[in-house]
């Protein structure tokens, strides 16, 4: 019985892993793609938020949740290129801007957001891998969204063009030093304009992922802070694309943990299993901040090494 009980948990983790991770990796491909720039976006939350909303609405009025998720990285698109134009004024804090920014996309959500709370959308199909297994448990837990592949991908090619194209140089040496990305003729306030703005656009894709598949509505509680939590991920994952895929399976399999153990039964300190995401990211913030490997690898330029 226990151990029928175990594998069912597991069995749950796992699908949960793969559902709640989704978010977090788009938002922290973003944020590593804006970080390796040499900008810290703390407004992603908001474009995370105002992606759902859009995400929700337009999927609505269209009947296709694709155009729905193409629509919220959209809106993603605009707050970042907001957010990124304004930083490259003069005398402009980053950090304080991009709490700004998020207050901003999260009060626009909320205000054209309420007609759609209660009204059903089409959602984003699922993939499923796991039918063949004959385990009805299992086959649940496989039903992958597509969204979640194209993460991975994206993380692949950038990782992959970071190292290798003249593009992910350049990204590179403006994160790591400014002075020397305009000697050699690069314009930085370009460059992170444009990897701010594409941050935004896959933080908007991420918020899709959670008006029009998991949890599949749209309300003003949906992000938690996730957006915010991405910020800790991509420190853990010291910049790295490939390694931000697995810390979002971590947190997602943190925040899977509650529901999980619910699903035997075990409803004693639900509520404290449901905190696990909170408590994962203040550990992963003590321990970078302590942290000689982050040090090592974190682009020079960024607000938190100066």
């Amino acid at each position: 019985m226990m151990e029928s009980a175990f594998i069912t948990v597991l069995i749950a983790m796992l699908g949960g892993a793969i559902r709640v991770s989704t978010p977090f990796m788009f938002v922290a491909l973003g944020e590593c793609l804006t970080e390796k720039s040499g900008r810290i976006n703390l407004g992603l939350e908001g474009n995370l938020v105002l992606g759902a909303m859009v995400a929700y609405a337009i999927s609505f009025h269209t009947g296709n949740p694709w155009i729905g998720v193409l629509a919220a990285g959209g809106s993603g698109l605009i707050l970042g290129a907001l957010h990124g134009y304004i930083c490259k004024l003069p005398k402009v804090n980053d950090i304080a801007v991009g709490i700004a920014i998020m207050s901003f996309g999260t009060g626009v959500a909320f205000f054209f957001g309420k007609p759609y709370i209660q009204p059903s959308a089409p959602r984003l199909d699922a993939i499923h891998l796991g039918d063949w297994t004959g385990n009805p448990a299992l086959a649940q837990a496989l039903q992958v969204n597509p969204l979640f592949f194209v993460g991975i991908i994206l993380a692949v090619a950038m990782s992959w063009a970071f190292a290798n194209t003249r593009w992910g140089l350049i990204v590179r040496m403006t994160g790591d030093s400014a002075a020397s990305a305009k000697a050699m003729g690069v314009s930085v306030d370009w460059v992170r304009f444009l990897a701010t703005a594409a941050g935004g656009f896959l933080a908007g894709v991420g918020g899709a992922f959670l008006s029009l598949y998991y949890p599949g509505s749209w309300n003003q509680g949906l992000s938690s802070g996730q957006g915010l939590m991405a910020v800790a991920l991509v420190i853990f994952a010291r910049w790295d694309p490939i390694r931000c895929i697995w810390a979002a399976l971590l947190f997602g399999a943190a925040g899977a943990i509650g529901p999980s153990l619910q699903s035997v039964g075990i409803s004693q300190g639900y509520y404290f299993f449901n905190a696990a995401p909170y408590i994962l990211t203040l550990f992963i913030m003590i321990a970078s901040a302590r942290s000689k490997g982050a040090a090592r690898e974190v682009p020079g330029e960024l607000s938190i090494t100066k």
